[in-house]
């Protein structure tokens, strides 16, 4: 036998075989790996499941259809005295913040990653009621650099727990903010907290009263090192058609025919960019400044005075959706704690099957050259 040959123990006379091998200092290649497998495989083929096993039970494996009754036998009750120690925590794998050589696609930024519909109950600061603890929405996100595989999105929810119990005003949210940006060594952060928002309201003629939700998001937004604070709401109003309330009037006076407009549930997104350094813009401010520049909000208690009174107020302040996009517009140029804004209006109209739509923006902050193709489609108020 040649002194570079090994000569492999178990095979016969007849059978026995020569191979080549490679010194153990070097790395083999994939044709040597091959051949490897293929005398692994022939002499299992012969070998008995002790002497497969004494070797190592995963050469089983390498025969289709070979059952690997020698393979162990690995435990299935849960081991509830199993602490982890600084050890063991420290060689867990974690591939998610492994190196760039794992990143799978374009080696490219992302701007946002994170986390979204984090749920977790949170206590607001209010004008009227003092303070109020709302289930909320929580997206969070960070940016990552080209050459980092991903984030560690847990610590996202950690940051929010620590900051949980405090009051939440824009100063927290900055407070978490900072903390996962540090965390995740990002450049840009955004974070962006849903609720309803209840505001006990009084009906129009009867005395009653009733809670009203309002949907709002707060969001704070890290770019190039500047911070923005944006608050969204959801106002929704009922708006009459002045078209359709003079065709009706005119059916009325000219032929004595009674005729009523088309009305419809209707619903504003009103967005503000705060001003830096301006007073607090509460919730119920921002509500005030829609109900004054379009009255007609939906109502929650009505008895029949209040379903005429509302008939009546409609009448008084017919709307196209321009004029309501434009009147919106007007209140929020004309508060100081306000700087950019939008306001994307719906009125899901009656008279046809598609709805009317507009979006009036100020300012660069939510200008844009596209749209969410479901936007509109978002503008639907469940009760």
């Amino acid at each position: 036998m040649e002194r570079n040959s090994l000569s492999l123990a178990g095979c016969t006379l007849g059978d026995c075989m020569n191979i080549h091998y490679t010194s153990l200092d070097d790395s083999p290649d994939r044709d040597e790996a091959a051949a490897a497998l293929d005398v692994l495989r022939n002499w299992a083929k012969t070998a008995s499941e002790t002497e497969i096993s004494e070797l190592d039970p995963a050469i089983s494996r390498l025969l289709p259809g070979r059952p690997v009754d020698s393979y162990p036998d690995f435990r299935r009750v849960y081991p509830d005295a199993f602490t982890v120690d600084a050890d063991y925590k420290a060689g867990l794998p974690d591939l998610q913040n492994g190196p760039s050589s794992l990143i799978r696609g374009a080696n490219e930024p992302i701007q946002h990653v994170g986390i979204s519909n984090f749920r977790l109950p949170v206590r607001f600061h209010s004008r009227d009621n003092g303070d109020v603890t709302l289930e909320s929405s929580v997206t969070g996100t960070v940016s990552l650099e080209a050459d980092k595989k991903g984030i560690n999105m847990s610590r996202i929810m950690r940051s929010f727990y620590k900051h949980a119990e405090r009051t939440f005003s824009f100063e927290v949210i900055e407070a978490a903010l900072d903390d996962y940006k540090t965390d995740l060594e990002s450049f840009d952060a955004r974070i962006q907290m849903r609720f309803s928002f209840p505001v006990k309201v009084d009906s129009l003629r009867s005395g009653l009263a009733g809670y009203q939700y309002y949907d709002i998001a707060l969001e704070l937004v890290e770019r190039n090192g500047v911070r923005t604070r944006i608050m969204h709401l959801d106002y929704v109003y009922s708006s009459t058609c002045p078209c359709s309330l003079e065709l009706s009037e005119h059916a009325r006076a000219t032929r004595g025919q009674l005729a009523t407009p088309h009305s419809q549930r209707s619903v504003a997104r009103v967005s503000v960019a705060l001003e830096p350094g301006a007073q607090c813009l509460w919730f119920e401010d921002l509500i005030d400044a829609c109900r004054r520049a379009v009255p007609t909000e939906t109502q929650v208690m009505v008895k029949r005075e209040d379903e005429q009174a509302f008939a009546e107020l409609n009448a008084a302040n017919p709307i196209f959706v321009e004029d309501a996009a434009r009147l919106f517009c007007r209140e929020l140029q004309g508060d100081h704690r306000i700087g950019d804004f939008r306001v994307v209006a719906s009125h899901q109209e009656s008279l046809h099957s598609h709805d009317a739509v507009s979006v009036l923006v100020e300012g660069d902050t939510f200008d844009a050259v596209s749209l969410d193709p479901k936007l509109f489609s978002t503008l639907f108020h469940v009760g």
